[in-house]
């Protein structure tokens, strides 16, 4: 049984030890294939792997033609949108995540881009305060929990929307659950984006939902670019000199926000809510043991296609 671990972005060595720990120790053999640059090697690669662990590596139909023996692969991460899981189905091959292995470090990056835009962006002006301003979670999963959790220690009220979570969860964990995205954003000064981009979800952050946002407005994304209607966004911030803009994921239309909104915009070169050292080491690892579990025993838990 062969595990190909395929990243052009490696693990680092921490995590490909824990890895091998946890692949040889169930009899399998691991075959690393790391910077492959071409997708040729990767091609070649997969030609006789029963199991592939990857990060943000594309895995399309042209792979699972290439991989005969493939049987699952896991996305070591919450977002999955690398793979194409018709694709996959198609093949006959099990595609899983590993959820809440990099929650903590997206959250805390979530609150580091607010203190960044309440500050000015550290130009040297007088900015505000996190405490006692409401902070909005548009989906609360294992990351908007994180976001609510850290956002408790700076005195924040926090307030959530979730069409699939109870309002008791949210409730237990000292939140005020809100019936709309509507009233999310109509109620909170600063939101924090965590929905994943699906086809009811895409474009769906535009003009319409952020326009009656408070004064002083904050929009933070950690999720995808995708789901900002990112015309929209630069008439509302044309249009509100007081509304400002962070994100992980740098927009297609960055030189255009970067120019228009000085002092109100900011993204990181890329997105960088996952890396850190331990969600690096905990993502693979927890990889790892999902191949395992599927092979040895058939395991499905965080199976994502169907």
């Amino acid at each position: 049984m062969k595990v190909l671990v395929a990243t052009d972005k490696p693990f680092a060595k921490v995590a490909v030890d824990g890895i091998r720990e946890v692949i040889e120790g169930a009899g399998f053999e691991l075959a690393l294939l790391e910077k492959y640059g071409e997708k040729a090697n990767l091609l070649a690669a997969v030609a006789d792997a029963d199991a592939i662990i990857i990060r943000s590596d594309v895995i399309d139909a042209e792979v699972f033609d290439a991989a005969k023996q493939l049987k699952i692969v896991v996305r070591a991460g919450a977002g999955y949108d690398n793979v194409d899981l018709a694709a996959a189905t198609a093949h006959g091959v099990c595609v899983m995540n590993t959820p809440g292995q990099n929650s903590n470090a997206v959250a805390e990056l979530a609150l580091g881009l607010m203190v960044y835009a309440v500050r000015n962006l550290y130009n040297g002006t007088s900015g505000s305060e996190l405490k006692g301003k409401k902070l909005g979670i548009h989906a609360y999963g294992n990351v908007g929990r994180n976001v609510a959790r850290i956002a408790k220690g700076f005195g924040m009220d926090i307030y959530a929307y979730d069409a699939y979570c109870p309002a008791e969860v949210m409730t237990a964990d000292g939140v005020t659950p809100v019936a709309s995205a509507k009233e999310l954003y109509e109620q909170c000064q600063i939101v924090s984006l965590h929905i994943p981009a699906t086809p009811e979800t895409k474009e769906s952050i535009n003009y319409a939902l952020l326009k009656d946002m408070p004064k002083g407005a904050v929009l933070v994304n950690t999720a995808r670019k995708e789901v900002i209607n990112e015309a929209e966004l630069i008439q509302l911030m044309e249009e509100r000199a007081d509304f400002k803009y962070m994100t992980d994921i740098m927009p297609a239309a960055d030189s255009k926000f970067t120019e228009l909104f000085a002092g109100r915009y900011f993204s990181t070169p890329k997105k960088m809510g996952a890396q850190t050292a331990e969600a690096n080491i905990n993502a693979g690892i927890a990889a790892a043991h999902q191949i395992v579990g599927f092979i040895k025993d058939g395991c499905e838990k965080f199976r994502v296609n169907k």
